[in-house]
């Protein structure tokens, strides 16, 4: 979502800020700032709604330099996207703030500060900050203690980065429900909320936990914990690279994306099976004890992630035999739900911050669940610290706002979980044997999916008028389907709904007409004569299908339907292929519409608040 970047150097900031906010451009926004203290300590701020390349703009018209500076991307929560609304926010040309969050309690503090003689220049909660702090320090308090004082009248979420006209050698940085990092650096130090942002300065990265704030100056780094106690935090080393979140020769990030999938599943196995048997211990030492004791599998993700819960739902149950319960976060951590005896709390999350999964796990642990379990791409988040046990996705960065390559390796890093579950109740051994076979094939089958790309161009043509799609499966299927329906919509506006193919009678069959592109994905398995049948309904009121069929399903193509024929695939793993065209299609759409690809309207890539 929102993007902070902070510096404290012996020389010029700017380029780190506006590289780093470059390079936060993936999580979304739609404005963008900068402050900085120039040589005689005065606050200088340039905002820009819409794209950096307009805060560049804008920059050379009232240029700006410091040896310390605060920058942000915005993506609009409390008014707005207006140049009034962007970060940094400044009070009485003293400090200024960023922040990523939501303040719950903005209003009564508001209230307060307006009685107080403040003037409010912005629709946002984050101002409410900034001139909490200003009151702080003008009653005599000491930088860090004003920001201390400040976030505990905050009630919500924050990751702040504050910078005072009256302190101009400190960077002063504290989170809570949001994620933040400090980056290390030669004669430099950083702040950033995310790793990549700050992956062309340095790779050494101490991760915030819950409650810190931090004071930086260019040589040194003090840490007070929740309880205001100083504290050292341990020093990551980073091996993300900077070349990892540049485009390349791909037009899009997307695009790079889907064609990095086979690298990115072959990663995610790479160490974790040997002689065609899964090694347990990819989940933690102490995977194997606790699996030995897990009877039910509750599943808790958002988005992609949960449609991917959706998929492994079929596999706990029909290859493990183990019952899966699957829920979206935010609807979980809202409701009372009974919890089962040796229950693993499984989350899934593309980035490990997202607002709504973190707090379930937390609700989760609350409520007495045996066992949490994370499946993450992002080894440095929070999801992954808070987590018993983890099973990193290896994907890799991933920029692209409509998420690829994490759903792939989302769904092999929960078949491997299925295996390892499933020996102890209703898996066999050449079961395991032959879905582990499978999985060393699945790179190069991907790359055998990727070359229908050009005949899926030549498809998108016909989408590009439409303003309705319905994607259908069955099985394991419906779960792709779904996945296949919000990829359109997500890039290419294209309302679109994933529907199992069986309940056509129940409804949507009274939106089909020659209007409404049918995609349906039609693996060889014990389900085709039904999808068959229910294709046949489609056929019948004028729909116009387009099917991604098995090689020895049978289907041919007739007037009205377009088959695209995809190598055949065993039971376990054809969700992970039939997704590969889904995503193509969903691309060359977008490319048609003249949408943001990487970027589509409204939408963040790590939803950080609820």
């Amino acid at each position: 979502m929102c993007g902070i970047v902070g510096a404290i150097a012996k020389t010029d900031v700017l380029s780190t800020l506006v590289d780093g906010l470059k390079r936060l451009e993936y999580r979304g926004y739609d404005s963008a700032g900068i402050a900085v203290l120039d040589e005689h300590a005065c606050l200088q701020r340039v905002r820009s709604p819409g794209k950096i390349k307009k805060l560049e703009a804008a920059l050379e018209k009232s240029p700006a330099a410091g040896v310390i500076g605060i920058a942000h991307t915005r993506w609009a929560t409390h008014g707005e996207p207006t140049e009034a609304n962007a970060h940094p926010h400044v009070c009485r040309k003293s400090v200024a703030v960023v922040h990523n969050g939501i303040i719950e309690n903005f209003e009564a503090l508001k209230s307060r500060q307006k009685a107080e003689g403040f003037t409010f220049t912005s629709e946002t909660d984050t101002e409410v900050i900034v001139h909490q702090l200003y009151k702080y320090l003008d009653q005599g308090k000491a930088f860090v203690d004003a920001v201390v004082a400040t976030i505990g009248d905050l009630q919500g979420a924050y990751a702040l980065g504050v910078i005072s006209t009256d302190h101009p050698d400190q960077l002063i940085t504290a989170r809570r429900g949001s994620p933040l990092v400090i980056g290390l650096g030669e004669k430099a130090n950083y702040i950033a909320s995310d790793v990549a942002a700050l992956i062309a300065r340095t790779q050494e990265f101490i991760f915030l936990e819950e409650g810190d704030v931090a004071v930086l100056t260019p040589d040194s780094i003090e840490i007070r914990d929740a309880g205001g106690q100083k504290v050292e935090r341990k020093v990551h080393h980073s091996k993300l690279s900077a070349d990892a979140v540049e485009r390349g020769e791909y037009a899009h990030y997307m695009l790079k994306e889907i064609y990095e999938q086979p690298h990115a599943i072959a990663e995610t196995l790479e160490g974790r099976i040997s002689e065609n048997r899964l090694l347990e211990d990819a989940f933690g030492p102490k995977a194997g004890k606790i699996f030995d004791s897990i009877e039910h599998i509750q599943i808790i993700a958002c988005g992609t992630s949960y449609h991917a819960g959706l998929v492994a739902r079929y596999g706990f149950e029909d290859l493990a035999g183990v019952s899966c319960n699957v829920e979206v976060a935010s609807e979980f951590r809202y409701r009372k739900s009974v919890v089962l005896p040796n229950t693993l709390f499984v989350t899934i999350s593309q980035s490990g911050e997202t607002a709504d999964t973190l707090a379930a796990l937390r609700v989760a642990k609350e409520m007495g669940f045996s066992h949490t379990l994370s499946i993450c791409n992002v080894a440095e988040s929070s999801l992954v610290r808070e987590s018993e046990l983890v099973l990193m996705t290896r994907a890799g960065p991933e920029i692209g706002v409509a998420s690829t390559k994490a759903f792939t390796t989302q769904l092999v890093g929960l078949l491997l979980l299925i295996i390892a579950i499933g020996r102890r109740h209703e898996l066999k051994a050449e079961t395991e044997q032959k879905i582990i076979e499978q999985l060393r094939q699945l790179p190069a089958m991907i790359e055998n999916a990727l070359q229908l790309d050009k005949q899926i161009q030549a498809l998108a043509s016909r989408f590009g008028k439409k303003h309705n799609a319905l994607f259908l499966g069955r099985g394991a299927q419906f779960p792709v389907a779904l996945e296949g329906a919000l990829k359109l919509k997500e890039i290419s506006y294209i309302h679109a709904e994933g529907y199992p193919a069986g309940e056509l009678k129940h409804g949507p069959l009274a939106l089909v007409d020659a209007e409404t592109p049918i995609v349906a994905v039609a693996p060889n398995d014990e389900l085709l004569d039904k999808l068959k049948g229910n294709l046949q309904e489609v056929r019948a009121r004028g729909g116009e299908l387009y099917v991604f069929a098995d090689i020895d399903s049978g289907f041919e193509e007739t007037e009205g339907m377009t088959v695209l024929h995809v190598a055949p695939t065993d039971k376990a793993i054809s969700p992970i292929i039939f997704t590969i065209p889904l995503q193509l299609l969903s691309y060359h759409v977008a490319l048609i519409k003249g949408t943001d690809v990487d970027q589509p309207r409204n939408l963040a890539k790590s939803v950080t608040v609820e």
